[in-house]
C-alpha cells in the first residue's frame, strides 16, 4: 500500500521510515525551502535514521496527495491551517488524514482535527496518532504503545490495521476530544518538568504528575470529553517520554529556560500553554499549572517564586 507523509522533520521522517519498514511504499513531502528535505535528498538520512532507497521524497503537494489515500500529517501544529488551505485546492475525496502531531491552535483554542475540518470542505476522514514514543528508541527496535483515535470507529480500526506492528502497538482510542487535548497538554507538563529539573526540584515531578493529570482531566470533562482518557496513553502514558527523558524537546526547553541557555529545537508546549489558558477561561476551569508556565514563559515571572507557590505553599484538599 502507498503511504504519504506530509512533513519531513524528526517525527514525520520517522513515520515514513516506519511505514516503509512494515511493507508500505512511502512518499515524504516537504516544502521546497525545507532544510530537512534538502538534507534527506542529499544524504538519504538525518541525525536519527537512514531512509530506504525506495522511499520517495517530494516538494509537490499535488504529487504527494495523488500518491496515496492514507496521508499522515506531521508538521508544526501552528502551520496546519495554512497547509489545509493549500490541500483544499486539490481533490481529496475519500482520503484518510492521520494527524501525527500534538498541539492546539494558538489564537482560537481549536483542536487540530477541528482546524482541518474548518478548512477542508471535502469528503475526507480524519484520525489522530498520539502517545509515548521517541525516534531515538524506535529506530533501535525498542517497542512502544500508541493510540489511534477518530470520531469514526471504523476509521480508527482501519488505520490500526494498516500501521500496527510489533514495534508500535496501536490501541483504539474512544475519545477524540480527550486524546487531542491530553496529547497537546502533556507538552506543557514537559516544560514544567524541565523547569523543576533546572531548579533542582526534580523530586516534585511526582506531584506534577498527580496534579497535572487532574488539571487536564477537568478541562477535558468541561469540553465534553471523558476525563478518564487523560489517564491513558495520550497524556499520562506519555509522561515518561516527556517529563523524564533526555530526548524530550519540551522538558529540555524548560530546563534550558531556567538556566538561561539557548534552545533551538521546537517545543510545542510554548504555543500550547497559550491555547490551554484560552480554553480554561472559555470553559471556566481552574488551571494553576498551565497558568504558572504561562506567567513564567510568556509574561516573564520569576520561575522559582511561581513554582514554589504552586507546589509548596498552598493548602488544599487533594480531591
Amino acid at each position: 500500500m502507498n503511504i504519504t507523509v506530509l512533513g519531513c522533520g524528526r517525527w514525520g521522517t520517522l513515520l515514513g521510515w516506519y511505514a516503509q519498514s512494515i511493507g508500505h511504499n512511502v512518499l515524504i513531502w516537504g516544502r521546497s525551502s525545507s532544510n530537512h528535505l534538502s538534507y534527506l535528498k542529499e544524504n538519504r538520512k538525518n541525525e536519527y535514521l537512514e531512509l530506504d532507497e525506495k522511499t520517495k521524497l517530494s516538494t509537490s503537494l499535488e504529487e504527494s496527495i495523488e500518491f496515496s489515500n492514507y496521508i499522515i500529517i506531521s508538521i508544526n501544529s501552528q502551520n496546519l491551517r495554512d497547509l489545509c488551505k493549500n490541500l483544499n485546492n486539490l481533490d481529496l475525496s475519500g482520503k484518510v488524514f492521520i494527524l501525527a502531531m500534538k498541539g492546539i491552535e494558538k489564537h482560537t483554542g481549536m483542536r487540530l482535527t477541528q482546524v482541518v475540518l474548518d478548512e477542508i470542505k471535502q469528503d475526507i476522514k480524519i484520525a489522530i496518532w498520539v502517545g509515548p514514543s521517541h525516534v531515538q528508541d524506535l529506530v533501535k527496535g525498542v517497542p512502544n504503545c500508541m493510540v489511534i483515535s477518530s470520531s469514526n470507529i471504523d476509521v480508527t480500526k482501519k488505520v490500526i490495521e494498516k500501521f500496527n506492528s510489533n514495534l508500535i502497538r496501536l490501541y483504539i482510542g474512544q475519545d477524540l476530544i480527550g486524546n487531542e487535548i491530553g496529547a497537546a497538554a502533556k507538552n506543557v507538563m514537559g516544560i514544567t518538568a524541565g523547569m523543576l529539573d533546572g531548579l533542582n526540584y526534580s523530586s516534585l515531578k511526582g506531584a506534577l504528575i498527580a496534579r497535572g493529570s487532574r488539571e487536564i482531566s477537568r478541562l477535558v470533562r468541561a469540553m465534553g470529553g471523558n476525563e478518564l482518557t487523560v489517564y491513558g496513553l495520550s497524556h499520562i502514558g506519555d509522561y515518561e517520554a516527556t517529563l523524564f527523558s533526555k530526548h524530550s524537546h519540551n522538558r529540555a526547553f524548560g530546563e534550558a529556560f531556567i538556566r538561561k541557555e539557548k534552545f533551538s529545537k521546537l517545543a510545542e508546549g510554548v504555543s500550547t500553554v497559550e491555547s490551554l489558558i484560552l480554553l480554561g477561561k472559555k470553559y471556566d476551569v481552574s488551571m494553576p499549572i498551565c497558568e504558572a508556565v504561562y506567567s513564567i514563559v510568556i509574561e516573564g515571572a520569576d520561575p522559582k517564586t511561581i513554582l514554589q507557590d504552586l507546589f509548596l505553599r498552598s493548602t488544599k484538599y487533594e480531591f
